[in-house]
């Protein structure tokens, strides 16, 4: 950890702050929150881009659900219209749904989300309609893929709310970045701190690199910058 992180930091908007999380990556991320003392912020593994280059950064707006075939279905759609309202722009919809066969996220929904600029969705579920996701380029992190609408089967308890997605307590506002190597969540009081600690480590890690390639021993580029 630098000693930058033990002071107080000047404020950054969250634009800024975003910008900053999309120049980086999330081995550099879980680095710096193991340090920190947080050395569970990476959601389970098993959560994976839906395309292989698929990245996303954005604000926690947590979503819980539960499985329950005797929702009526126009109330539950009724309720996701209603939870998409209030999806912010940059917001990340992560889910924790409590589910292992439905879709939570289709065609529809991301060609009505995607213009108003939410920045991607994280589920701990399913998604459908998946080619034509793909088409769109709208970053999805998920579990698993199903034709079957969750409406009919699938209840949306509660949303922009604490939640646990992935084996990660996640609250809204929390930085969500996922990148080919997963998923990882920044608690939003440390996230500035994060940011500045995990671009320090990405530069040691160039110069690291930089030194290796010009036949440096290992052990000495190590000695030299403090990372390997």
């Amino acid at each position: 950890m630098s000693e930058q992180s033990s002071v107080e930091r000047e404020r950054v908007t969250d634009t800024e702050l975003l910008a900053k999380y999309e120049e980086l990556y999330t081995p550099a991320i879980a680095d710096v929150l193991h340090e920190y003392g947080h050395e569970e912020q990476t959601l389970d593994p098993q959560i994976t881009p839906l395309e292989d280059g698929m990245n996303v950064v954005g604000s926690a707006f947590p979503i819980v659900g539960r499985p329950n075939r005797s929702v009526d279905a126009d109330e539950v759609l009724g309720r996701f219209l209603e939870m998409h309202e209030d999806v912010p722009e940059d917001g990340v919809m992560i889910y924790d749904t409590n589910d292992t066969t439905s879709a939570h996220l289709g065609e529809l929904e991301v060609t009505s989300l995607q213009p108003s600029g939410v920045a991607g969705a994280v589920i701990d579920g399913g998604v459908r309609d998946t080619s034509v996701i793909r088409d769109r380029g709208f970053p999805v992190f998920n579990k698993y893929t199903s034709p079957v609408d969750c409406i009919f089967r699938w209840e949306l308890l509660d949303w922009n709310t604490d939640a646990v997605v992935g084996g990660v307590r996640v609250s809204p506002g929390d930085i969500v970045v996922g990148d080919g190597d997963g998923v990882v969540v920044v608690p939003q009081e440390i996230a500035e701190e994060v940011a500045e600690d995990a671009h320090d480590m990405a530069t040691s890690e160039d110069a690291v690199r930089d030194a290796l390639e010009e036949g440096v021993e290992a052990t000495e580029a190590y000695e030299e910058h403090g990372t390997f």
